[in-house]
């Protein structure tokens, strides 16, 4: 008699949205740092960072949201393809 599946995935689908959150952080403290090297003013840099942080925290809730709106339609396919009409 064969063993039945196990009750959870062994190989769970990778929170892509935190990866792409937490890279977009790390450019909003990166970006500055090289306008400030390359000699921009600590104004202009300033902007820049409070700019990417805006884009960057719009992105974070569309993106949650998209999640949110995936899961109560059925989920995301992972593990398979399926082909678009």
């Amino acid at each position: 008699m064969p063993a039945p599946p196990p009750a959870t995935d062994p190989h769970p689908a990778p929170d892509t949205t935190s990866d792409v959150i937490r890279w977009a952080a790390f450019s909003c403290v990166l970006v500055p740092v090289v306008l400030l090297w390359y000699g921009t003013s600590l104004a202009g840099a300033a902007g820049t960072a409070l700019g990417l942080a805006a884009v960057t925290a719009a992105c974070r809730v569309l993106l949650r949201r998209s999640e949110r709106c995936a899961e109560q339609r059925g989920g995301r396919h992972t593990t398979e393809w399926t082909p678009v009409d």
